[in-house]
């Protein structure tokens, strides 16, 4: 029998509060600051582009109030065209964050992990151990991945060291979160640079993803958590993949728009 929407929506919404419910007990009993989740969207919602979905984005981060020296951090490729829009919106400083996920071998698109720039590597070692991988095979895989950030690194060009980031707040975005690995990356080299508080935005994010990240950070910013997620791509009606070029030419746009950026936000790129 065919689900109607509205109905699996429902179901949805009330699998999605019950993990809520989880993450807040979880946060008040550890400790850990706010975490907001916008549910204004259904789960059968879906955005045009990631332009689109940074624009929304940016309309839901709008409704607290951000300090002036907050550092947006995307992680190409997808994350910037979000992290344009975001920066855009409220006159911020932003930066590349490179992180590579760490793909099962023969199934790349399912993650084991990732790492990040500073030499942060995260291996989910009880998937590792069920899937009865070899140490050969991830470690393989681990130095694959290493190779693909150090050559992205060289040609996307110099960066804001992390070090840098030390006692700022950052908004840490992408195109969505299907395991939450990568962005468990990119928060672990954050925590090691010192930053004073991380939000997570992302326009859709599986639940999965919700409660691995969720008490790593001070708040997460989604526009959608469905009950069903297969993949980030079916959450839009155009999804390309974006090439290097695509990229650089990103990256002009970003060091343009933190060159406009008044002094106060504005991250040296010096290491001292």
């Amino acid at each position: 029998m065919q689900e109607h929407p509205k109905f699996r929506a429902h179901i949805g919404q009330l699998k999605l509060d019950f993990t809520l419910r989880k993450l807040r007990l979880f946060l008040r009993l550890t400790g850990q600051t706010a975490m907001r989740v916008s549910t204004s969207h259904l789960s059968f919602q879906s955005f045009a582009d990631r332009a689109d979905a940074g624009t929304q984005l940016a309309e839901l981060l709008g409704q607290q109030p951000i300090k002036p020296d907050t550092v947006v951090l995307a992680l190409p490729r997808g994350g910037l065209p979000i992290g344009v829009a975001i920066a855009q919106r409220f006159g911020l400083p932003l930066e590349p964050l490179l992180v590579r996920k760490l793909g099962v071998p023969h199934f790349p698109e399912f993650a084991m992990g990732a790492i990040a720039t500073g030499g942060i590597c995260l291996v989910d070692d009880p998937l590792v151990n069920e899937l009865n991988l070899s140490e050969q095979a991830v470690q393989q895989v681990i130095e694959s991945e290493q190779r693909i950030l150090a050559e992205r690194e060289r040609r996307y060009g110099a960066t804001v060291p992390l070090s840098n980031l030390r006692g700022r707040a950052v908004i840490v975005c992408d195109d969505g979160m299907a395991t939450g690995r990568t962005m468990q990356a990119a928060i672990a080299a954050l925590r090691a640079a010192k930053v004073a508080a991380i939000t997570v935005a992302v326009p859709v994010m599986s639940q999965e993803a919700l409660e691995r990240v969720a008490p790593l950070v001070k708040q997460v910013e989604s526009l959608l958590c469905p009950a069903s997620f297969d993949a980030v791509g079916q959450w839009y009606r155009n999804f390309p993949q974006l090439g290097d070029d695509e990229v650089i030419s990103l990256l002009s746009q970003v060091q343009r728009l933190s060159a406009s950026v008044s002094t106060p936000g504005k991250v040296s790129t010096s290491s001292s």
